[in-house]
C-alpha cells in the first residue's frame, strides 16, 4: 500500500519559516517524482516543486521561487519542503503526492497524495 504522510505544518508569522516533511512508502517503481502541493480555502490545488528519483533536480513553480526550497534523503523516501519568508497568503493545506510521472510537467498526473498538513500564517 502506497503511503504519503506529511508532517511539520503549524502557526507562523508572516516573515517566519517552516519546514514540511514527507515520508513516502510502498511505492513500486524504481524512478518516480514526489511533488509539493498547496491548496487555499475557495482555491484551487496548485503545484509549488517537484523532484524527480532519476536525478533529484528540484523544480519550482512561480508561487515558491525564491523562498521555498525542496529536498530529499538519498533514498527519495523522504522529502522536505523547507519555507522561508512566509505570507499570509501562504496560508493553505499543504500535500506531497508522489507518481510515475515527469517532474515539473504532469502536475495534473499524481495518483498518490498524502492528507496534507495546515500551513497558516498571521500578520
Amino acid at each position: 500500500e502506497v503511503q504519503l504522510v506529511e508532517s511539520g505544518g503549524g502557526f507562523v508569522q508572516a516573515g517566519g519559516s517552516l519546514n514540511l516533511s514527507c515520508t513516502v512508502s510502498g511505492l513500486t517503481f524504481t524512478e518516480y517524482s514526489v511533488g509539493w502541493f498547496r491548496q487555499a480555502p475557495g482555491k484551487e490545488r496548485e503545484g509549488l516543486s517537484c523532484m524527480s528519483s532519476s536525478d533529484g533536480v528540484a523544480i519550482y513553480t512561480d508561487p515558491a521561487k525564491g523562498r521555498f526550497t525542496m529536498s530529499s534523503d538519498n533514498a527519495y523516501k523522504t522529502v522536505y519542503l523547507r519555507m522561508s519568508s512566509l505570507k499570509q497568503e501562504d496560508t493553505a493545506v499543504y500535500y506531497c503526492a508522489a507518481d510515475w510521472v515527469t517532474c515539473g510537467r504532469d502536475w495534473d498526473r499524481y495518483d498518490y497524495w498524502g492528507r496534507g498538513t495546515q500551513v497558516s500564517v498571521s500578520l
